[in-house]
């Protein structure tokens, strides 16, 4: 099979395995209508996904390279040329739609806030990740690698680890694995608690994970609420429901 560039934050890898694309395209759940592709480079995922005739599909990419010739090689598609971290995601489709994409491993997290941001409009995503963020995504309470990410996305999607995709399939290897992770808007609309009071308590008990809450936290309750014992617990674990209850003690900030 012809070699094809995976994508420009893997450098200059090639993928040689091009079912591994096809594999990202249907792992978007049935009935999948709108759906918003990040950083799609020479269009190595986005052929799979114009097979889908269920698929409304539009593109934002920040390449003008890969602008230029995703527009000559697929006229009909919506090509944005822009940086979506900076992009306004209302009126984008009408509705709500999905996010995929070989995401950019340095900015991965960062999209993934943004996602959060917009939690309502996307139902669902679908994306490749260095294998470490993959795994501190989907981890659950009492895994060392529970971590902020974990949290945070967990409070307001399902996470499921698809699957790993090796060194071998990139020419030449690169140094790291990837994986293929969905997630999945669940029932929770709205936190039971502050939500920015939330992300701060969950930012601040992981920023120093190896100390109890206790310690951890002691800037932003009063003494006397720190006797209560779950904060003898560390960050790590503590379930998205945990962080609730703390978050509704009465605090400094």
């Amino acid at each position: 099979m012809k070699n094809v560039r995976a994508k420009k934050h893997l450098g200059q890898h090639f993928l040689r395995d091009e079912t591994i694309a096809e594999a990202i395209a249907k792992s978007l759940p049935d009935g999948t209508s709108n759906v918003l592709e990040i950083g799609p480079g020479m269009g190595v995922l986005t052929k799979y996904l114009i097979l889908n005739p269920e698929i409304s599909l539009k593109v934002v990419e920040i390449d003008s390279e890969s602008v230029d010739y995703l527009h000559e090689k697929y006229p009909e598609l919506t090509v944005i040329s822009d940086d979506f971290l900076k992009m306004d995601l209302t009126n984008l489709f009408e509705g709500n739609f999905a996010v995929i994409g070989n995401f950019p491993y340095n900015i991965s997290s960062q999209i993934l806030f943004k996602v959060l941001e917009h939690r309502n409009s996307v139902p669902c995503v679908v994306g490749m990740f260095q294998k470490e963020v993959a795994e501190r995504i989907a981890a659950k309470s009492g895994n060392k690698t529970y971590g902020i990410l974990s949290v945070l996305l967990q409070a307001f999607y399902d996470i499921e680890y698809l699957f790993t995709v090796h060194e071998h399939v990139f020419s030449p290897p690169p140094k790291v694995k990837s994986a293929v992770i969905r997630l999945t808007r669940n029932s929770r609309q709205n936190l039971n608690c502050d939500e920015k009071h939330f992300f701060t308590v969950v930012k601040t008990a992981f920023n120093q994970r190896r100390k109890t809450l206790r310690n951890a936290l002691s800037g932003l309750f009063d003494k006397t609420l720190l006797t209560d014992p779950i904060f003898d617990k560390r960050a790590e674990q503590l379930t998205v429901e945990d962080f609730e209850r703390i978050c509704n003690f009465s605090h400094k900030i």
